[in-house]
């Protein structure tokens, strides 16, 4: 069993996107079920759980099951006591504003705070009477060679609530989690959350694969409305650092050959002139009617048309921008008005032509224009643009539009 426990406040960056496709490739090549876990047990926490499923099922990322922190908060707490019955975690009365100041105390001598076992071995008459609020905490290892890595940490806060790595640990145990893939940036949690499993006499062992930090990070929400396609951004994403067998592929061809293992240590940079790159490519592949979607049509001409654009344009959004001017009303300049003018009624004339090369003719023979008066003033009657592909590549494309865009 794998799991997907992405931060459940704010946007969805490509950080945890990533992990969410290195577990449902892996998934997928070991035949096991991946679950999506929603962690919501913080204090005063926003979950933003719908935008997280709705962008996995975007990326058609598919997992058997949601599960939300909140439901296991029973299990959490029947955990925290059976360790303090088995003395293996104690109630802690250390007050928040002496703790802090220790931190602060260890933080001017620049060390790292440990807790100190200040409440570890209190006579029991002293903590079965004690009104105070107190936390839970776990004994430190007494003899591991991760004795000066790992405190007594607290389990449950004084609201009774599971802290990170103490849901996380009886979660991944309850789930039955085989393997854990998730950022460099947890690998610190890993030996509490071990220790947590070990002191609870759960002996599985857990394989966790760390991958690389993204520098440059970004929102799939942004990326998603600036016109990059889920197959793009996918692409880019698996091949960061690691070698592929092509450059352009989809997830499920990743399957197929992708290797966790080979997976970089070290930090990678997000390119977003790479990105553009391959999400030119993946609009190339789409079909020609399901890429006229994205431009706000359902027409195989005007997909073919958007392809044209291709030469200049590298996402959905840079695409629209190019085909709307055609359909809209043209911001003809002030030189080529008197033009138009001649150029638009003359095309409203004439009768429909296949062929560019025709319907140019007529237009010269039939408007007494040439030169700049006629082909710069026709480009933007056409396409709303001073510049762009060639006339007669677009033409073939609009021939059937002629009457909407010459209004």
């Amino acid at each position: 069993m794998l799991r997907f426990a992405p931060s459940p406040i704010g946007d969805m960056h490509i950080d945890n996107l990533q992990v969410a496709l290195f577990n449902y490739i892996v998934s997928k090549q070991k035949n096991e079920n991946l679950i999506v876990r929603i962690e919501n047990t913080g204090k005063n926490i926003n979950v933003n759980d719908k935008e997280i499923l709705e962008i996995l099922s975007l990326f058609d990322i598919e997992y058997t099951q949601v599960i939300y922190q909140s439901e296991n908060i029973r299990y959490h707490s029947a955990m925290a006591l059976q360790l303090m019955h088995d003395k293996k975690a104690f109630s802690c009365f250390c007050s928040n504003q002496w703790l802090e100041k220790k931190e602060k105390e260890a933080k001017e001598n620049k060390k790292a705070y440990r807790y100190d076992d200040a409440c570890r071995n209190l006579p029991a008459e002293l903590v079965i009477d004690n009104t105070n609020p107190f936390t839970i905490r776990i004994n430190r290892p007494d003899e591991s060679f991760e004795s000066d890595a790992i405190d007594s940490f607290v389990l449950m806060n004084q609201e009774k609530t599971p802290t990170y790595n103490f849901a996380c640990a009886v979660d991944d145990m309850l789930s039955d989690i085989s393997i854990v893939i998730t950022t460099q940036e947890h690998i610190s949690n890993t030996s509490k959350q071990n220790h947590v499993r070990t002191s609870l006499g759960y002996e599985k062992k857990i394989q966790y694969v760390y991958i690389p930090t993204i520098l440059d990070t970004f929102s799939v929400k942004w990326l998603l409305e600036e016109g990059y396609l889920p197959s793009a951004i996918s692409n880019y994403l698996i091949s960061m650092g690691t070698k592929t067998p092509q450059e352009i592929f989809n997830v499920k061809e990743a399957i197929e050959w992708f290797t966790i293992e080979d997976i970089s240590k070290s930090p990678t940079h997000f390119s977003i002139e790479l990105l553009k790159q391959i999400n030119k490519e993946h609009l190339k592949n789409l079909d020609d009617t399901e890429i006229s979607r994205y431009v706000g049509f359902a027409d195989a001409d005007i997909g073919k048309l958007a392809k044209v654009y291709l030469k200049e344009a590298r996402t959905t959004k840079e695409l629209k921008s190019k085909i709307e001017p055609i359909f809209a009303t043209k911001n003809i300049p002030q030189e080529f008005m008197e033009s138009s003018k001649v150029l638009s009624q003359t095309i409203k004339n004439a009768p429909f032509f296949e062929q560019y090369s025709d319907f140019k003719k007529y237009i010269i023979e039939n408007s007494g224009l040439k030169d700049e008066n006629l082909f710069e003033p026709l480009r933007y009657l056409l396409t709303g643009a001073r510049n762009g592909p060639d006339i007669a590549d677009v033409y073939k494309y609009i021939k059937n539009y002629i009457g909407e865009i010459i209004k």
